[in-house]
């Protein structure tokens, strides 16, 4: 897979032959492309699961998809140019990846938590074409990321499950909450769902996004 993303990346292969649905896998600030891949071996078999790595290393150790600045003013700021560029290389590997398999190009779905959440609901709704389910896990919709004219895009296939922890606190849960509003007014359908943890996924949790994605793809 290395000609997908040359920073790293895992897969786990379909059981279909051809026309398989694609689930990219993002993961969050300071981690790398093997974390969320534990998922894999328990997700629908049809899948083909990509699971990409980061571009920026961050010591001591893992890897982040931008910069975020703790100190700036509430408490965090975002890297808007590093971000952007992030989502240039996602679009970059989901095409190339379209390019070397059997891809159901209407049939992708993608799969991020906390930072990788953040950039998998702006791809989202920046590149709608591109996407039919989109999983958000302990994130928020950053309006800063999305394209100047994403209003005038369509949205209205697109699916959206969005899970937060009551006591995040790494991303406050107010800020999660504020997501399926926001998709409402463009018409977007969301299930949201919320549980008694910190910015983490629990075993209820997986378990719910599995089975909402199983029946969609």
């Amino acid at each position: 897979m290395s000609k997908i993303l040359p920073l790293g990346s895992v897969i786990r292969n379909s059981n279909l032959t051809s026309k398989y649905p694609l689930l990219i896998l993002l993961h969050g600030y300071g981690s790398d492309e093997n974390d969320l891949f534990t998922f894999a071996n328990e997700m629908p078999k049809e899948l083909l699961i990509i699971s990409l790595r980061a571009p920026h290393k961050i010591n001591p150790y893992g890897y982040a998809w931008y910069a975020i600045n703790f100190d700036a003013n509430q408490k965090k700021w975002n890297n808007l140019e590093q971000a952007k560029d992030a989502m240039k290389s996602i679009n970059n590997c989901i095409e190339t990846a379209c390019s070397l398999y059997s891809i159901n190009n209407s049939n992708i779905s993608i799969l991020g938590f906390s930072q990788g959440c953040i950039l998998s609901i702006a791809l989202a709704l920046n590149y709608p074409k591109k996407f039919k389910n989109i999983i958000g896990l302990s994130g928020y919709i950053c309006e800063d990321f999305l394209n100047q004219n994403y209003q005038k895009e369509k949205h209205k296939h697109l699916d959206f499950y969005c899970s937060h922890g009551s006591s995040d606190q790494v991303i406050p849960v107010e800020w999660a909450r504020k997501t399926p509003k926001f998709l409402k007014k463009l018409k977007i359908k969301c299930k949201y769902s919320e549980f008694p943890t910190g910015h983490g996924i629990t075993p209820q949790n997986f378990f719910e996004f599995k089975e909402w994605l199983k029946v969609r793809i």
